[in-house]
């Protein structure tokens, strides 16, 4: 599937972490960024594999994986519109999870310069990180502190 460059900046607008950027700053990224297609069960990137972009979901569903003694647990879905992978682009860390895709999937895939440049130029798409940054950490501690109540019963 092919797309026009005005829908992919439709697209982007629709990622809540864009929703602020001027449709000229959208086009200009979609322009930079390579558009990738995935067939169902394909992995988009690996945990542990250096992170060298982050990625927009256009279409399909992956599922985000993470490494256990057990083999791998399902810990999110990822649907159209929705960022992957921005996190460790950031932090200049390895990937901690697995993208799989559990439909055919096309995504963004926006290298880690032009995401910074994006940053430096948007401070909407800062601030809209940030708080995605902070929403995870939230979620993260409420789930830690529920598991290790449940420990201790």
């Amino acid at each position: 599937m092919t797309m026009l460059l005005n829908d992919e900046v439709k697209m982007l607008q629709q990622v809540p972490l864009f929703a602020g950027v001027s449709p000229a700053k959208l086009k200009l990224l979609a322009i930079t960024s390579e558009r990738v297609a995935y067939r169902s069960g394909e992995v988009l990137f690996r945990q542990g594999n250096i992170a060298d972009a982050a990625y927009v979901i256009l279409s399909g569903v992956a599922d985000i994986l993470v490494d256990s003694p057990t083999g791998p647990v399902k810990v999110a879905e990822l649907a159209e519109n929705e960022i992957v992978g921005e996190i460790a682009i950031l932090c200049d860390m390895e990937r901690s999870a697995t993208v799989k895709a559990t439909s055919p999937v096309e995504a963004l895939r926006i290298c880690k310069d032009n995401f910074f440049a994006l940053l430096v130029d948007s401070p909407e798409v800062t601030i809209a990180v940030v708080r995605v940054l902070a929403e995870r950490l939230s979620r993260t501690t409420a789930e830690l502190s529920e598991a290790r109540a449940q420990i201790r019963r």
